[in-house]
């Protein structure tokens, strides 16, 4: 019986590539043939040229035949975000005013992706420039519903099967709210852990590069071969990237903590999320405890907002002066919000993430991940891409988050949790997520009286 090569995980289609069960021909073959039946109704790419995809999937076939060493993504396709630069590949940011805009070097990232031996199968879509205008990209459980952004055809592609992993980007949002309302696992490091060299700038204060997949596996494998010291961004240190796939794939060695937390202040929330919190609650037992954030906390997303506007000012004055009338009105009033942002307020603002991660230390010492809802609710329609309310707070502290699809509505759509970590526990984030994900799906309860070996 002939396998579905797009129904596999990322790592036993690189397993399978690495043996020679298949080849990277023809498992780039069977995500465009993915693509092509299901491109028509989700419109998740800015870009795609089966040719391109396949030159590179033949050169990786030749290099396995000769007997070369194999990178770690070995044959897999990957989205990129039309935010970050593919070298000769047009990358027009969502926007008019990048209209016919062709890189001629490859982002950073998109270097690493090569030298691991990633196929790069084409170009995602964004929002106008990795924004809030809600794009073409449809929601696949519902086209009536958006899929979330800034990050739309990443989430989509891989919940569709048209990629197993994509890329993306995060400022306030833009991975873990698609990935909630796609139904896919999401990825946001931590603050500085991935490089951002060739990527469109909106406010590097905050701009996070992240990933999608469709298990917490998969998404350690991609971004440990993204992560590494970027000399071009001061964000990054050199030093040793973590061993993200290999600890995402181990068992804790106790039994977790957890805290399940509400923002402060929080906006209304769906019943139905509320529900599958509680629910969740409960069926973690001993596990999990309630806790307050401080309450400063009920400042965090202003003061996310006020620097992400601030820094949009600045760093979208080029395209603003080059064709603002190409704008949409939501864009133009962010960017006009920042130009009012005063250099006093805006420099105080920069101080709060140490302030706020100060904060989470205390709770971080008592747990290995707090547990809070990834969005107000399911998919809300497609006249917006969502609130991000429930991320934006911890793209601020610059913390790792990562996404999980473990509810569903009423209507069937998904619902996410997101669980967050301490600020370079990335690795340590992944294993609790795969623990809690495989605990949730099995249904089991926890055994108290027997840790994990």
């Amino acid at each position: 019986m002939a396998v579905d090569l797009t129904g596999l995980s990322a790592i036993d289609l690189r397993d399978g590539m690495a043996a020679g069960r298949f080849s990277a021909v023809e498992v780039v073959t069977a995500h465009l043939k993915r693509i092509a039946e299901t491109e028509p109704r989700l419109q998740a790419w800015a870009w795609l040229d089966g040719e391109y995809a396949l030159a590179q999937a033949r050169a990786l076939d030749e290099r396995r035949k000769s007997g070369a060493a194999l990178g770690a993504l070995h044959g897999l396709p990957v989205g990129i975000k039309d935010v970050i630069d593919v070298a000769r590949v047009p990358g027009e940011n969502g926007t008019a005013i990048d209209k016919g805009r062709v890189p001629r070097e490859d982002a950073a990232l998109v270097a690493r992706l090569r030298a691991a031996g990633a196929v790069i199968m084409g170009k995602t879509v964004t929002t106008e420039m990795a924004y809030l205008q809600p794009s073409k990209t449809r929601n696949p459980h519902d086209l009536a519903h958006t899929p979330g952004g800034s990050s739309s055809g990443s989430a989509v592609a891989v919940v569709a099967g048209m990629v197993p992993l994509a890329v993306g980007t995060q400022t306030g949002g833009s991975v873990i709210r698609p990935a909630a309302y796609c139904g896919v696992v999401g990825f946001k490091p931590s603050f500085g852990l991935i490089g951002r060299t060739g990527i469109l700038p909106q406010s590097p204060f905050l701009d996070t590069v992240g990933v999608f997949a469709r298990s917490v596996s998969d998404a350690a494998l991609l971004a440990e071969a993204l992560a590494g010291h970027d000399p071009a961004d001061p964000a990054t240190q050199p030093m040793p990237a973590p061993r993200l796939s290999q600890t995402a794939s181990a068992a804790p060695p106790v039994l977790p903590n957890l805290v399940m937390i509400d923002l402060p202040s929080p906006p209304e929330t769906d019943p139905q999320m509320r529900t599958a919190m509680e629910e969740l609650f409960g069926f973690l037992g001993e596990r999990v405890e309630r806790v307050d954030l401080p309450p400063v906390f009920a400042e965090a997303q202003a003061i996310r907002t006020r620097i992400n506007q601030a820094e949009m000012a600045k760093c979208y004055y080029a395209h603003e002066q080059r064709g603002r009338a190409l704008m949409s009105p939501e864009l133009t009033g962010a960017i006009d919000a920042g130009k009012e942002v005063l250099a006093r307020d805006y420099l105080s603002a920069l101080d709060w993430r140490g302030v706020l991660n100060a904060g989470l230390d205390r709770i971080f010492n008592r747990c290995d991940a707090i547990l809070c809802a990834a969005s107000l609710g399911p998919a809300p329609d497609r006249s917006s891409t969502g609130d991000s309310a429930f991320n934006g707070i911890w793209t601020l502290c610059g913390t790792p988050v990562v996404g999980l699809p473990l509810f569903v509505s009423d209507g069937g759509l998904p619902m996410g949790l997101q669980l967050v970590g301490r600020v370079g526990d990335d690795a340590r984030l992944l294993r609790t997520a795969a623990w809690l994900m495989d605990l949730v799906q099995s249904g089991q309860e926890i055994d108290e009286q027997k840790e994990i070996a």
